[in-house]
């Protein structure tokens, strides 16, 4: 899935929040409300009325998304969100950032103009905006609008509660089950001009890209894709250990006896430091790793000059460049292997990736609401199959026409036939999928697909199915580990970041294994010197609250 960071707020946010307790009241001209006192924080509910339908009477509310480089498209601009603003009487006005998210709330918050929903990452900013009082807790809707409940489920419902034990996030591109892309993509017409040999071991790899380089001067044997935070690189750190899935790296820490460790001592991140430095000086790996941009890797795969590749989406230019290669030759392409693991662990224990069952963002509802419930109840309609079908797809008749029994579009010819035409109505509508779906409309895509010869069968969805969602981590647990950066740990965790970057570049160019041991002992002791212990610690206290509440206590 599509996903960008926010860089958070100011701590401005913080003084302008304990000014705005009680956010709420009639909604103003402009979307937004004027502060009256509300003091309480749950929805009213009357425990005879009956549910909300959608389509019944019209719906208005405002909408912000919390992002620099979001700008709502218009709401019935397209012909999935007319259809829903003509048949569900839903209509959504934006409020946009303006290209500076945290000015923008600032300013809203200080004129306690708040919009009724907005959508935002899982950050401090959600717990500010809640302990300020100006957001509505869903714990009373969801039975009654069943169907976040009934397709998040109860663990990553809890997962997203706040401190007072209650709902207020929605989230989006939630799962029950694996996604996601990282792995090993190969140039095929190499790979059998070579002999098609065993890609199984990091001994195989090492093998193969010896081969690579012998008989193909000008192509790049492995291509680690760094130019987003080391992204192969942390595939391969997964190869050589049961159980070590790249998002270790990511928090700079590991378990070990129920307590957050060094990842400068972690054998595994050791062994696959040197191994990556091993690649670097044998010239087994791109030699400009370190500096080239994503347009440039991209370039180099499209163009056949790279025999092996690995990332946290390679499928992303894979399937262009498997197109564009089988353009010029039937037989040319990429496929995706296995994760490689070192000789003597378990293959189906190495993990090239990770997912978590929250997805990405969330949708929370403000005190500015005038009707809460029924905004919560557009949301839960649009997360259900018919909302998903509709927003992912479009209306019914056109590139789908009727439903299985489990509810999946049952698509049209002109799917197939027309995929400029498709593909333009389905961009046109991403940057509205604020509530998506993952089980729901990556089992309708799969169920299609393996309706279709193997010859056109979708690239990215074939190796989906057959290799990278079976190897892809379920790191629900290690989420939210981040510190704030104003806090004590935040700080130290800058720290170590820079340091760890530091050691990670000076490793690759390490001249023996023995050196790069010695990088990382040294980076060892400047971490522990800025505090590395103490982030330790914080890290270890909220892994193991995650780990009590995805158990529900």
């Amino acid at each position: 899935m599509w996903k960008r960071k926010n860089k958070g707020t100011s701590t401005l946010l913080v003084a302008l929040l304990a000014s705005a307790i009680g956010i709420a009241g009639c909604s103003s001209s402009n979307g937004g409300t004027t502060a009256t006192p509300e003091p309480d924080p749950a929805p009213k509910e009357n425990a005879e009325s009956t549910a909300f339908e959608l389509g019944k009477e019209d719906l208005s509310f405002s909408f912000y998304g919390h992002y620099d480089w979001y700008t709502m498209p218009q709401w019935g601009g397209d012909e999935a969100s007319k259809w829903i603003k003509e048949n569900k009487k839903v209509d959504i006005s934006a409020i946009n950032s303006g290209g500076n998210a945290a000015q923008k709330l600032n300013t809203m918050i200080a004129s306690s103009e708040l919009p009724d929903v907005i959508w935002m990452d899982r950050n401090a900013d959600v717990e500010r905006l809640r302990e300020a009082g100006a957001l509505v807790p869903f714990d009373d809707y969801l039975d009654k609008y069943p169907n976040l409940k009934e397709w998040a489920g109860e663990e990553t419902l809890n997962m997203l509660r706040s401190s007072d034990g209650k709902l207020y996030q929605f989230p989006n591109w939630y799962t029950s089950q694996p996604n996601g892309n990282a792995g090993y993509l190969v140039n095929k017409k190499m790979y059998t001009e070579l002999g098609e040999p065993a890609l199984e071991t990091t001994e195989d790899l090492y093998n193969y890209l010896t081969k690579v380089k012998a008989k193909y001067p000008n192509v790049v044997p492995f291509e680690p894709d760094l130019a987003v935070d080391g992204q192969g690189l942390d595939v391969l750190y997964g190869s050589f250990g049961e159980d070590h899935p790249p998002v270790f790296v990511k928090e700079r820490a590991v378990p070990k006896d129920n307590q957050l460790t060094s990842i400068f001592l972690d054998p595994v991140f050791r062994e696959s430091t040197q191994y990556v430095s091993k690649l670097f000086r044998e010239k087994l790996m791109a030699q400009d790793a370190l500096t080239q941009t994503k347009d440039q890797i991209k370039e180099k795969v499209y163009t056949g000059r790279v025999a092996v590749a690995a990332g946290a989406s390679p499928t992303e230019y894979g399937a262009v460049g498997d197109l564009e290669l089988k353009k010029k030759d039937p037989n040319d392409g990429y496929f995706m292997i296995w994760p490689v693991h070192k000789e003597g662990l378990d293959k189906n224990k190495i993990w090239a990736g990770t997912y978590n069952s929250l997805g990405w963002n969330v949708s929370v509802i403000t005190k500015s609401a005038k009707d809460p419930e029924k905004i919560f109840a557009f949301l839960d309609w649009y997360t259900s199959p018919e909302g998903q079908r509709n927003i992912m797809w479009g209306p019914e008749g056109k590139y789908w026409d009727g439903t299985d029994e489990d509810g999946s579009p049952k698509f049209t010819d002109a799917y197939v036939t027309d995929i400029e035409g498709r593909n333009k109505m389905m961009d046109a509508t991403v940057n509205l999928q604020w509530n998506g779906n993952t089980v729901f409309v990556d089992n309708a895509k799969m169920k299609f697909e393996k309706t279709l010869p193997a010859d056109e069968q979708n690239w990215e969805t074939k190796y989906q199915s057959e290799i990278t969602w079976k190897t892809q981590f379920d790191a629900t647990e290690y989420i939210n580990l981040t510190a704030m950066p104003e806090s004590e740990e935040g700080i130290i965790q800058q720290q170590i970041n820079e340091i760890f970057s530091e050691a990670r570049a000076k490793a690759l160019y390490a001249k023996s294994d023995e050196e790069v041991l010695s990088i990382l002992d040294s980076a060892q002791e400047k971490a522990v010197a800025v505090g590395y212990d103490k982030l330790l610690a914080f890290k270890t206290q909220k892994w193991q609250e995650n780990i009590a509440k995805i158990a529900g206590n």
